[in-house]
């Protein structure tokens, strides 16, 4: 893509040949990607492909080797997840993490408090943990504000509707699993970020589940939201994606209309063994739903 095009495009985000490895091994190999404001980009890829890598590189979980991560143009490679979200990007992981022993509603206050501590100036900014003691003892200080961040946590949890409205003060912990990766989501929205990095979000969702998170999904993008995606559910890609990165082995070996990657002999053969290929429903299906990334290096990390 020209530089013309990427102007055209309003970009917020631009990764530049961003390479990590480890112990010989490359498991992200000088991969560049961007996402404009507004756009959803998504990242597939086989297992193992290294895109939960890719993601912690991109969220400062991760430092690159090489290579470099820009916002708004501005050099933010290695930057922290906090000073991150103090510039308004949020994440979410492969293997949702909640506070299990907190209810729905005061997981997502943590969003809430953590976004209103990082406005704030002269406000140390402190990890998620801090934050709970932060969020539980409420100074004096926020007491004036809680009403509205609780309105505010309630209003994001409504958007998940019968799913966790009814488990508002429920433990974590006592949700199923596609519940806990709502949670984990509706707690990234309390922060209200501008941009928000979604790592397999339907992961461990039936097909019913799956069309209300693509549906709440579609929403965000129609509210502005900047999104980049990791997603196996190619028909939830296609629906959502404005661009679709395709990586292997930790290259990127495809880029481009979702429709012209899903039909790019390259990413084909990356798939065979991984995913069916041949006719259904009276159209050509290139790939099929593929199984779960390995975390095997993102847990090093993750």
């Amino acid at each position: 893509m020209n530089r013309n095009t990427e102007t055209a495009r309003d970009i917020l985000f631009d990764v530049r040949r961003v390479t990590r490895r480890f112990d010989g091994l490359t498991a992200v190999d000088g991969v560049s990607l961007s996402v404009a404001r507004g756009e959803c980009v998504s990242v597939i890829g086989p297992n193992g492909a290294g895109k939960s890598t890719l993601f912690n590189l991109l969220t400062g979980m991760d430092v690159p080797d090489e290579g470099e991560v820009r916002l708004d143009g501005e050099d933010v490679t290695g930057t922290s997840p906090e000073r991150l979200a103090a510039r308004g990007v949020a994440r979410t992981f492969q293997h949702g993490r909640v506070f299990g022993n907190l209810s729905v509603l005061d997981n997502v206050l943590i969003g809430a408090h953590s976004r209103l501590a990082l406005t704030r100036p002269g406000w140390p900014v402190v990890g998620a943990f801090a934050e709970v003691a932060r969020a539980l003892v409420r100074p004096a200080s926020v007491r004036r504000e809680e009403e509205a961040l609780r309105a505010d946590a309630e209003a994001i949890i409504a958007r998940f509707g019968t799913r966790l409205t009814p488990r508002i003060d429920q433990p974590a912990h006592s949700l199923s699993y596609a519940n806990r990766r709502r949670v984990e989501i509706a707690r990234a929205l309390a922060l209200r970020p501008r941009m928000v990095l979604l790592d397999e979000p339907t992961a461990g969702m039936n097909e019913s589940e799956t069309a209300e998170m693509l549906e709440l999904i579609l929403e965000l993008k129609r509210d502005g939201l900047t999104i980049l995606l990791i997603e196996h559910k190619l028909d939830l890609v296609m629906r959502l994606s404005d661009h679709v990165i395709v990586l292997d082995d930790g290259k990127k070996i495809a880029a481009g209309l979702p429709d012209d990657v899903r039909n790019d002999p390259a990413v084909i053969e990356a798939y065979l063994g991984h995913r069916q290929v041949g006719t259904q429903g009276g159209r050509n299906e290139s790939i099929a739903t593929a199984p779960h990334e390995s975390a095997v290096i993102a847990a090093q990390h993750g």
